[in-house]
């Protein structure tokens, strides 16, 4: 199994950062629309690098379909063939009051972005009419002026990221593949997360063969106690973060802890962040994060997704996994 690891770097460093990462022997690098723009890490790296490159996620919905399509190709020549689009929706406060954009149904408006994308994409690539008319969006204009021509390496995967049976069938339908969430249990995936791809899939005609399952693991990794003590409270911080939001509910849910989920919604609106961390317990970090020596976190990874998946993408929130042990797990899992 390839593994690739999130490129934690403002554009202006990303070059040197990613050098770092890649020597430690990953398959790819991800970013994640946090402070900094998504993109232009990547395009950093792309001639520093020869690695593979992926958002992940690109919010999708305050951005037009165009603007993703632009982007993508060029990521995807300036890399040489080694970028892959990863979108999600985000939540509506997000939308409409951090990026100020339009909230609509979020599974239908996804299907629909990515559609646009890919049918941009394809004119591009084939030379076709652009005529993409959707409920959203519309694409039927495209002068020559501003068609790119083929890309030498060929139009760039779009994946989306899902969490619930709507958007998963979503993925199904119109993705090139699915980034499974980083907030799930090996309960939540199996149960949910794989009976709605499989229901999307069967609705659109196709099969697992050829579609990418990308899972996402929250990694508490260390050797010593120390290093394993820095690690947990990360993690703890990270999955009361996501825990807090009432769209990752369902995961609480299928584990039978549904009713934390509005008690840290609560606190994290009075900012008693301490009280949040309390919340999550030692059960909740073994189910919901993969913790261990490296070789114990590969092989809890290899459990947990072997069966179904090629590469898994591998988060080490609010601390710094030593390259060394990034490299153990590389090679473990491989």
């Amino acid at each position: 199994m390839l593994l690739d690891v999130q490129l934690d770097a403002r554009p202006d460093l990303a070059a040197d950062r990613a050098r770092e990462l890649t020597a430690t022997g990953v398959a790819g690098l991800f970013t994640f629309e946090g402070p900094h723009d998504v993109f232009l890490p990547l395009a950093a790296a792309a001639g520093a690098v020869e690695t593979d490159l992926m958002t992940n996620v690109a919010i999708a919905m305050p951005r037009s379909p165009m603007h993703l399509a632009h982007t993508a190709y060029d990521l995807q020549l300036m890399s040489g063939g080694r970028f892959r689009l990863g979108l999600g929706s985000q939540i509506r406060p997000h939308i409409e009051n951090r990026y100020g954009a339009t909230w609509s149904p979020p599974a239908a408006r996804m299907r629909e972005i990515v559609s646009a994308v890919k049918a941009i994409l394809t004119s591009w690539q084939d030379g076709t009419r652009l005529d993409f008319r959707g409920e959203f969006t519309r694409h039927t204009l495209m002068p020559p002026t501003f068609i790119p021509g083929p890309n030498p390496y060929g139009v760039p995967p779009v994946l989306l990221g899902a969490l619930g049976p709507l958007m998963t069938r979503a993925a199904a339908e119109v993705a090139d593949g699915l980034l499974v969430m980083p907030f799930h249990s090996h309960r939540h995936f199996r149960e949910r997360t794989l009976p709605a791809l499989d229901d999307g899939l069967e609705r659109a005609g196709r099969t697992r063969d050829g579609f990418a399952i990308l899972p996402q693991a929250i990694l508490a990794m260390g050797r010593t106690d120390e290093e394993m003590a820095r690690a947990e409270a990360g993690v703890r911080g990270l999955l009361a973060f996501y825990g807090s939001t009432p769209a990752y509910r369902p995961v609480l849910e299928v584990e039978g802890w549904g009713e934390v989920q509005p008690e840290l919604n609560r606190l994290s609106k009075v900012g008693d962040y301490g009280a949040m961390f309390e919340l999550v317990t030692d059960e909740m970090l073994e189910t919901l994060a993969v913790r261990g020596t490296p070789e114990q976190c590969a092989a809890e990874i290899h459990r947990r997704f072997g069966d179904v998946a090629e590469r898994v993408c591998g988060y080490f929130p609010g601390y710094d996994a030593a390259p060394e042990q990034v490299r153990d797990l590389a090679a473990a899992l491989s």
